[in-house]
């Protein structure tokens, strides 16, 4: 019975310091990390797209604000993103008999440098990249627009975030 006891004792023990380095979230944030600084990101692709960088730059807080307990500030933040949109291109990808697209695909680049004012040896300056496939007959104008670039962001903004706090 007494060895019983010491196996639970023991398996609770573990259980319970083993919970101590888990997180939810899935980040690899120190606990002295209290704010994020997520700068304007500018359009410098050779195509403009007028709503690009806003939406970007939105959609990137927003993943952080939403996966960790960090404050949003304007500068002096703990964990600072910057950088810039470097390509907005559509390409052809599959012909048709008649030797024109039937499927095109828009590609989007952004240049990421981050900056862990707590630990320097996090920085990186890195390029993240996704694109969406859509039909030649299709504008990507309004909502096929809209669906593109929530594609397209979610990948690089979860790239980003993984690469940056989760550490994969």
């Amino acid at each position: 019975m007494k060895k019983i006891y010491l196996a639970v004792l023991f398996i609770f023990t573990i259980a319970i310091q083993s919970c101590g380095i888990y997180s939810f979230s899935g980040t690899n944030i120190q606990s002295d990390v209290k704010t994020i600084q997520i700068d304007y990101f500018p359009n410098n692709a050779i195509l403009v797209e007028p709503t690009l960088s806003q939406t970007f730059t939105q959609d990137l807080q927003d993943l952080f604000l939403k996966q960790t307990n960090l404050n949003l500030v304007k500068s002096g933040g703990d964990l600072q993103f910057e950088g810039e949109i470097t390509g907005y291109k559509i390409n052809p990808m599959t012909a048709t008999a008649d030797q024109t697209a039937s499927q095109n695909r828009l590609t989007i680049t952004v240049n990421v440098r981050f900056f862990n004012n707590k630990l320097e040896d996090d920085n990186f300056e890195k390029t993240f990249s996704h694109y969406y496939d859509y039909d030649a007959d299709v504008i990507l104008t309004g909502s096929s627009l809209d669906d593109a670039f929530s594609e397209i962001f979610e990948r690089i903004t979860q790239d980003i975030f993984n690469a940056s706090v989760a550490k994969w």
